[in-house]
């Protein structure tokens, strides 16, 4: 089923909308959440979640990239059960490694969620992501919106994890650079 009709489905609240987005992005959502949250039950609460969120947010919402749109909802979803979970001393470190990697450009790791919701920063990196290449691109989106791991970046892409390690090592530096350029205290 394409995506318009999906998004139909929501705006005419056919339960089947829900059925149909599992269908068509369950996985790319369980992926989103497994890899912030490490656990398959937190990850599979969280796309459930996805589901609720997606139904209600449509209408007034009418997505133009369905997966996207269900993609952010998720990640937005597993971040805020990671936080939850940090508080109560559980879950992995992976999300913390990405994100204290990001605190080296962006600040604090407290402050980098902040930092993420501000409209104009996100203008910013999404610029900054327009003149990289394409490679250069993928790794950084996969380690840093997707948080995967160096190992998983590195086998998706047939490249060793030095090679992933160096490429976000560089881009984070020529991101930092680009950032002050834009007027932002790093």
């Amino acid at each position: 089923m394409e995506d318009f009709e999906i998004v139909e489905l929501y705006w005419d609240r056919d339960e089947n909308a829900i059925t149909q987005s599992d269908l068509k992005y369950g996985r790319y959502c369980k992926s989103i959440a497994y890899n912030i949250l490490f656990s398959h039950e937190d990850s599979e609460e969280c796309v459930n979640d996805t589901w609720v969120r997606a139904w209600e947010s449509m209408p007034p919402n009418r997505p133009e990239k369905l997966g996207a749109y269900l993609g952010k909802i998720t990640r937005n979803l597993a971040l805020n059960m990671y936080e939850k979970m940090k508080a109560l001393k559980r879950g992995s470190n992976q999300t913390d490694v990405c994100l204290d990697e990001l605190s080296e450009v962006l600040g604090h790791a407290s402050d980098v969620q902040q930092h993420l919701d501000v409209t104009t920063l996100t203008e910013s990196i999404n610029r900054f992501l327009r003149t990289l290449d394409s490679e250069t691109r993928k790794i950084f989106v996969r380690r840093y919106w997707y948080m995967s791991s160096v190992n998983e970046i590195a086998w998706q892409y047939k490249i060793t994890p030095s090679k992933v390690k160096m490429s976000l090592l560089r881009t984070r530096d020529k991101l930092r650079t680009y950032l002050i350029k834009e007027g932002f205290e790093v």
